[in-house]
């Protein structure tokens, strides 16, 4: 029996058109739909448009509308494909991963590099790749298809700008690769799946991600405390924290931590991750105020999933259980390792 899937455009490049301005979406969900007919064969599929959006105008308000989208009608489908622009495809598969939780039903994010309607691109074989992966028995959670490869939503960070081979999986394996319509599954774990779907409905979007240069004033965090519940800061290596002068940075943190905010410390270096116990400077400050680090995590999981926990509590404990709980693959190190700490 043919898979009854939704497809849910939201614009990006593969839905745009050449204009005077540039670029910019204007096909609607049917006509996407429309250049891979070979889907026939396999699967029956239905669209939806809540929005046509470049992705750079894409943010939490959305991230939510596209979950309660999947939520009315997950009942109805057996999976779920979402055309988006690459630009902001991993914040929103990374959101989306900590909105809908234990989906066995999967939500496939897919777009391109060139519009659909282009006589070269890569838009209609990563849009049929979608959608047979989201018609295949095995596939489950929310993943990104993407030149072959099919990506942990909380996984993916785009590294190209104009390849089409522009995303990667950070720090843990493709889920699977797609060739010649043949899907080869390199993690296959559906069966270790427990308990029902989970929806959510909050996210708290003031949420700030800072990224530390040689010589930046800790006075920064000061200008943003008004606005921001939250920062996750890019320190330098393995987590290095500067050390100027009289440590400008301390008090500023010092003023975040009391007033119940969260700080927390990732590295900018893409690949293995954080470690602040490894050297002086990001060893003492972490003692110091006992922060949390994003660990393994991708920049776009680490602030994502910092909304979706502040949006479910105001307790710094709660917080710090549901960001070390893994979810999607997220992070290596298991709750027990990491809260020991």
């Amino acid at each position: 029996m043919k898979k009854k899937l939704l497809l849910i455009a939201t614009g990006g490049t593969i839905a745009s058109e050449y204009t005077r301005e540039g670029l910019a979406p204007g096909l609607a969900a049917e006509e996407l739909l429309s250049y891979v007919e070979e889907h026939r064969e396999f699967c029956q599929v239905s669209v939806l448009q809540p929005f046509g959006l470049d992705s750079t105008n894409i943010y939490a308000r959305h991230w939510l509308e596209l979950a309660a989208c999947i939520e009315e009608n997950y009942a109805s489908y057996d999976g779920f494909v979402l055309c988006h622009g690459t630009d902001t495809m991993a914040f929103t598969a990374a959101a989306l991963s900590y909105l809908v939780q234990n989906s066995r039903k999967p939500i496939v994010i897919t777009g391109s590099q060139k519009p659909i309607n282009l006589p070269v691109t890569d838009a209609r074989t990563n849009l049929l790749d979608s959608l047979r992966f989201a018609s295949e028995p095995g596939a489950y959670g929310v993943n990104i298809v993407f030149d072959g490869k099919v990506i942990a939503g909380t996984r993916a960070k785009k590294e190209r700008s104009k390849s089409y081979n522009a995303f990667s999986s950070i720090n843990y394996p493709s889920i699977a690769v797609i060739q010649d319509g043949r899907i080869l599954f390199y993690i296959d774990d559906k069966d270790k799946l427990t308990g029902d779907v989970r929806f959510y409905h909050d996210l708290n979007d003031r949420v700030l991600l800072l990224k530390l240069i040689p010589g930046m004033d800790g006075s920064v965090l000061n200008r943003l405390f008004a606005f921001y519940d939250g920062v996750v800061i890019e320190a330098f290596g393995v987590g290095g924290f500067p050390e100027y002068g009289e440590e400008p940075f301390y008090p500023e943190i010092r003023r975040w931590i009391d007033a119940g905010k969260i700080v927390m410390l990732a590295t900018q270096v893409t690949h293995e991750g954080s470690d602040m116990e490894v050297y002086r400077v990001g060893k003492a400050i972490k003692a110091d105020f006992c922060l949390m680090e994003a660990y393994d995590m991708t920049l776009e999981a680490a602030v994502t999933k910092t909304m979706w926990a502040l949006g479910q509590t105001d307790s710094r404990e709660e917080f710090r259980r549901l960001f070390y709980a893994t979810v999607n693959h997220d992070i290596l190190l298991t709750p027990s390792q990491v809260l020991r700490q």
